[in-house]
Order: structure tokens, then C-alpha cells, then sequence
């Protein structure tokens, strides 16, 4: 239940949900006559709106966020496992494997088989299950597509059983022990929250971040400066990763509230 309300209030608070409230509270105010109060909440949406969706906002809001860590070209030495997070997929759909993966759950894959390439004796481990029980997780999907990608099967590390990246964490922690030193890969607007939960269960990650929505540089075209749903989509990844990072603090007080 918890889990269904985080995914609930964090899709609520998005600034499209947001903008329709605002909009219908505004027709609403405008029919029971308080004109000028039903038109300001109207403008607040829309301004709103513009905002969220203007490429200087959203690039200001996620660049920092993606660029906290640094790519990893090449593989680290002492390294005992390559990790690859969860991501969205569609089991059912009547594509090819890496068809039915998610935008990011496919470049997070192929980034992390990039990197197993470079030391092939070390399991690739891919986590992830679905909320849906009815769905298959999406670890088993990773693992067909490594498979069909070059991976061995003795090579893979399948769990797909956490549903968030605390219990990814956890899984991982449980696979490969304590203080194991892994590359987490996950997409880079992630990455700050994910390393967070695989410091906090005690292993020793690092950093490979992929899929990056921001440029990461000064606009230098007009679709830079003009409001779109690609420029929407930066600040809604920005604003769900502020949550993640609040729900963490969060959920940590509430523990030490407990043990207390």
C-alpha cells in the first residue's frame, strides 16, 4: 500500500496534474462568480505550464542533477559485479526483446553489457520486478536481452524480486555480500538516489551513469527556447527525483524514530 501511495502522490504532484487542477478550479471559481480569482488560478496553470515545459527551466532543473557523477569509459579495477537497475518494460507487447524494454531500462542495459564486455568473468547482474504480478519482472526481460546481446547465461545474476531501488539495494547486498564493490549503472537523473541506497546497505558502488535527458550546455537552437513536451518530460524527471530524495530522508527519520 505504501509503495501505491509514493507512485500515486508522485504522479499527482507532476506539473501537467497540477496545471488541470488548476485549470478546473479556475473554470469552477469562474461559474460560482468569483471571476477574477477563478481567472488567476487559470493564469497560475498556465504560467506554470509554460514554465515546466521552457527548455531554460527544465535544463537548469536536471542538468546539475545528471551531471553529479561521471560517465565511466572504461571499467574500474576491483570490480565484482556490474549492476543494472530496473527500468519499465512491456513483457506482452509483439516486438523483439529489446523492443519490449523501456527507453531507459534499454540504454541502461546497453551500457551495462558495454562495460561486462571489458571484463567478461564477472557477473552482469540485472534486478528488477514488476508491480504488477501479473507482469513478468523486468529482470527476466534484461536477462533474455543480454542473452540474445552475447551475454552467457553463467555470466547473468538475475533478481527480480525488489520493486524499488532500496530493495534493489538490499537484493544486491544479499547476492554479493556486504562491502562488495560493484558498477551500478542506472540512468544519470537516478544515479544520485540510487548510489545513496547501495551506500546506506553497505556496498561500495561506483558510478556509471547512462541515459541522459538534459544537453548539459548553453542553448544554441530555437526548439531550446520554445515550451515542448520534450523540455516537460526533463522537469517532471527532476521534480520525481526531488521526491525520491525527500521520501529517503523521510523514511530514514522514521526508522530512527522506531529503533528509539
Amino acid at each position: 500500500m505504501y509503495d501505491l501511495l509514493k507512485t500515486l502522490a508522485a504522479q499527482l504532484v507532476m506539473p501537467l496534474p497540477v496545471v488541470l487542477g488548476l485549470l478546473v478550479v479556475g473554470l469552477l471559481l469562474g461559474l460560482w462568480g468569483w471571476r477574477r480569482t477563478g481567472m488567476a488560478a487559470a493564469a497560475g496553470g498556465l504560467g506554470l505550464l509554460f514554465l515546466a515545459s521552457w527548455g531554460p527551466v527544465a535544463e537548469r532543473l536536471l542538468a546539475p542533477l545528471e551531471a553529479e557523477y561521471a560517465p565511466m569509459p572504461t571499467l574500474a579495477a576491483d570490480i565484482q559485479a556490474v549492476v543494472v537497475l530496473g527500468g519499465g518494460w512491456q513483457p506482452d507487447a509483439p516486438r523483439s526483446i529489446t523492443g519490449k524494454l523501456g527507453e531507459s531500462s534499454a540504454i541502461r542495459l546497453m551500457e551495462g553489457v558495454r562495460l561486462w564486455r571489458q571484463r567478461p568473468a564477472l557477473p552482469l547482474v540485472v534486478t528488477g520486478a514488476s508491480r504488477d504480478p501479473s507482469r513478468a519482472p523486468v529482470a527476466q526481460g534484461y536477462a533474455r536481452a543480454a542473452r540474445a546481446l552475447g551475454v552467457p547465461s553463467p555470466r547473468l545474476r538475475v533478481l527480480d524480486t525488489p520493486t524499488d531501488t532500496g530493495l534493489e539495494a538490499r537484493a544486491v547486498r544479499e547476492a554479493l555480500g556486504e562491502g562488495a564493490r560493484v558498477v551500478l549503472v542506472t540512468s544519470a537523473s537516478h544515479m544520485p538516489r540510487a548510489m545513496a541506497h547501495f551506500r546506506a546497505v553497505g556496498l561500495a558502488p561506483l558510478a556509471a551513469p547512462t541515459h541522459y535527458l538534459a544537453k548539459g550546455e548553453p542553448a544554441d537552437s530555437v526548439s531550446d527556447w520554445v515550451p515542448s513536451a520534450s523540455h516537460l518530460r526533463k522537469t517532471e524527471r527532476a521534480l520525481y527525483e526531488a521526491m525520491g530524495q525527500w521520501a529517503m530522508r523521510f523514511e530514514g527519520r522514521g526508522r530512527v524514530s522506531a529503533s528509539e
